[in-house]
């Protein structure tokens, strides 16, 4: 096994390698100012790491490339790779490798590399099935939500700006779905109406998710009232809560929920998955059926604002 100092990584292989790549640009997916150096690498590596996570694999190892502004010092170079150490060692994960370039932005691209025993002990977005019950971990809106206070646009809440600067990919949850028996799992990075969408298009089926039922993090309606949002909005379309959205077999949420509660992640039902009837999609819904017109971010799309 050979890591850092060597031309090439040198790992041992077991069962089947999932692999994701996720790209962070300074300006785009985050502003040095409102985050540290430190809290780019974290943010880039829990990126990637959270679709591992929604692959229900076990993560293995991490590349760490990055183009580095020529204003940014050797301490701000350092600090990159100390978050995302921090992150590893939080996770159990190997930072193996990488590159360094010189550039006009602070720009990082992280490879994960998971593992998985087989195939068939993986999840993807394809699975879900009419009459599976859709669910979430965590809460949501969070992450949004520590924007705008970051922003200036609400009062200053370290809780909701720590699940925007650091998040935590939901690993351990991720493993735990799988082995409970989801048929489908996506992490929540574009807005939980969007990634639903992705899901729904995949498995070729209609996701009515339960807007009234949506876990709001503590501390967002707050945000939503001082900036002038809806709460909804922010749990539905602010993105990056690196949570999972998942769809189970109805038998399977009851020792789901239990299973992920003996983590301490909690698990909320808020929907379930119907025929497609030739249009795949996912539908946000309130309680007496009136639609809610939100949707997640779209990666074709010019990013919006930060």
């Amino acid at each position: 096994m050979r890591w850092l100092g060597d031309d090439a990584a040198v790992v041992r292989a077991d069962g089947v390698a999932v692999v994701s790549t996720d790209v962070m640009v300074d300006g785009t997916h985050f502003r040095l100012g409102q985050a540290t150096p430190e809290d780019a690498g974290w943010r880039a590596l829990a990126g990637a790491l959270s679709d591992v996570a929604a692959m229900g694999a076990e993560p293995g190892e991490a590349y760490l490339s990055v183009v580095l502004p020529p204003w940014l010092d050797d301490e701000g170079v350092l600090a990159v790779h100390r978050g995302a150490e921090a992150l590893a060692r939080e996770c159990g994960v190997t930072i193996a490798g990488g590159d360094l370039a010189r550039g006009p932005a602070l720009t990082l691209a992280v490879t994960v590399v998971g593992w998985a025993a087989s195939p068939d002990a993986v999840v993807g977005r394809d699975g879900a099935r009419p009459g599976d019950r859709v669910g979430v971990t965590g809460t949501l809106g969070a992450a949004a939500a520590g924007l705008a206070v970051l922003e200036g646009r609400a009062p200053r809440d370290e809780g909701l700006v720590a699940r925007y600067l650091r998040p935590r990919p939901q690993l351990a949850a991720g493993r735990a779905l799988a082995a409970a028996g989801a048929t489908a799992m996506i992490d929540i990075s574009d807005g939980l109406a969007g990634d639903a969408g992705h899901v729904a298009t995949a498995s070729d089926a209609l996701l009515v998710v339960d807007a009234d039922a949506l876990p709001l993090a503590a501390g967002v309606a707050a945000v939503a009232a001082a900036a002038d949002r809806d709460p909804l909005e922010l749990a539905a379309a602010g993105g990056e809560d690196y949570e999972l959205l998942e769809a189970l077999p109805p038998a399977a949420v009851g020792p789901a929920q239990e299973t992920l509660a003996a983590l301490g992640t909690p698990l909320t039902a808020i929907g379930k998955v119907e025929a497609a009837d030739g249009r795949p999609r996912a539908e946000l819904r309130r309680r007496g059926g009136e639609a809610v017109p939100i949707r997640g971010f779209d990666q074709l799309r010019p990013r919006r604002p930060r």
